[in-house]
């Protein structure tokens, strides 16, 4: 079902549904012998989730075709790389404040070895937030920061509840927004970098990503993907969750906002990290998108 201004979901359908592939990626890769990340909770949470489909991957109850095995095999090898710089960017931050917009099953608060006095708020739908929540108490799991869940539809006044929830605008911040822009609309990104920027003290950090083309591009490469998933009983189409139209080049939107900007190819990004970048149709797409860092200028 195509996006539309009110629709909601949980971790089983949707735009939430994603979430939990991601973790599922991260599951796998973490069970790599040469590992880039380690991520103990994503696999518990899938299977917490419960996406019949996603299970059985965990599993290795999913028989592939050839060419879709080497799909699933570059969808985890990107989030591997993906995932290791939203980390590093947050242990490099220097900050004591920091902000995942659209958490979903992302674990960072209860696996990164955050600097003492850091207090990490989590912001997506209350639904999202008391399911992931009650799921690592039930493991016994405990953030490894002070957590402040912020349970917010991005599209609602959040820079309001996060302030209710202890924000302090005057201090810097480092702020996430991973695997989120493609599923806003162009005007709602913007919107999103504009609360971000009036909220950011001098000298706060902001990682996130940038795919040009982002709807049309995407969401052909991941026709294939949602059609090995109707064939296991999925039934989810990506290209439906994407918003098309032209979208202001992040980079170019920050820097007019007052940020020093850095962008790295996602090629390079693999480099970085002595990986390979895949070769491939599946990953054309995913070519010329940007792995971005931004400092906020002094007033």
């Amino acid at each position: 079902m195509a996006r539309s201004d009110a629709d909601s979901w949980d971790l089983a359908s949707s735009v939430g549904a994603t979430a939990t592939m991601v973790a599922a990626a991260r599951a796998v890769a973490s069970r790599e012998p040469d590992a880039l990340i380690d991520d103990p909770y994503a696999e518990p949470l899938v299977r917490a989730v419960g996406v019949d489909y996603f299970v059985k991957l965990l599993d290795g109850e999913i028989t592939l075709e050839p060419d879709n095995e080497a799909m699933l095999a570059v969808m985890t090898d990107v989030m591997a790389v993906r995932t290791r710089f939203f980390d590093d960017f947050f242990l490099s931050s220097g900050t004591r404040q920091a902000v995942i917009l659209a958490s979903g099953l992302d674990a960072r608060a209860y696996r990164l070895a955050w600097p003492s006095g850091t207090v990490v708020y989590e912001i997506d739908q209350p639904e999202v937030i008391e399911f992931k929540t009650r799921t690592l108490a039930s493991l016994g799991a405990s953030p490894a920061a002070e957590l402040r869940t912020v349970a917010v539809d991005l599209r609602d006044d959040w820079p309001r509840v996060l302030q209710d929830h202890g924000f302090d605008p005057s201090v810097p911040t480092a702020w996430i927004a991973e695997g989120l822009l493609i599923y806003l609309p162009p005007d709602a990104q913007d919107r999103l970098f504009d609360n971000i920027t009036a909220l950011s003290a001098p000298g706060s950090r902001l990682a996130t990503e940038f795919h040009p083309d982002a709807g049309a591009r995407i969401g052909a490469s991941s026709a294939r993907m949602s059609e090995e998933w109707r064939r296991h009983g999925l039934d989810l189409d990506m290209a439906d969750l994407f918003y098309d139209g032209d979208r202001n080049p992040v980079v170019d939107y920050l820097r007019a906002q007052g940020w020093d900007v850095d962008a790295r190819s996602r090629p390079d990004m693999f480099a970085h990290y002595g990986r390979p970048f895949p070769t491939g149709e599946e990953v054309e797409a995913l070519r010329q998108s940007l792995a971005v860092t931004a400092i906020k200028n002094q007033e």
